[in-house]
């Protein structure tokens, strides 16, 4: 099932990010693909705040991991921020320990995950962002398990 939106503007982006993350649980893994620019770590900014992260997150392009103490539906979470750019070889995903992460005390956002498909659990949101500068996003989330219909109705009708 695909659910597709419009984000005309990066605080419309940044607002998605936000009620997205009010309805993630420990041991959610989001997949977030987009040329440079399209709005990746905006829309996971977005998620940490709901989650009450105060802190500045970043896309960790050249430390690749970084991790967050975040509060989740109530419960105390890790929040674990993946950008897999830099990786050009299947085996560096094993090597920096990718699904490690796919615990459940911790919520995992993994941008350019192509590289780590093999390792990927089957249970997780793609989140497919075209456009980019001052373009018009379209925002597609994709999945094949789970209960994301029911929350991603529950995101897209606030």
């Amino acid at each position: 099932m695909d659910y597709v939106i419009k984000s005309e503007s990066k605080e419309a982006t940044l607002e998605l990010g936000r009620a997205l993350g009010a309805v993630l649980e420990g041991g959610d893994v989001l997949c977030l693909s987009g040329d440079l620019g399209a709005g990746k770590t905006l829309l996971t900014q977005g998620i940490a705040a709901s989650l009450g992260i105060t802190s500045a997150v970043t896309s960790p392009t050249f430390t690749l991991i970084q991790e967050y103490s975040a509060l989740g539906q109530g419960k105390p979470l890790r929040f674990i921020h993946m950008d897999l750019y830099r990786l050009e070889h299947s085996e560096e995903v094993e090597v920096i320990g990718v699904e490690d992460a796919f615990q459940d005390d911790a919520i995992c956002i993994i941008e350019w995950p192509k590289i780590a498909h093999d390792v990927l659990p089957e249970d997780r949101l793609d989140i497919q962002i075209q456009g980019s500068g001052e373009e018009i996003r379209v925002i597609t989330f994709i999945f094949k398990t789970g209960n994301w219909q029911e929350r991603l109705q529950q995101v897209l009708a606030g």
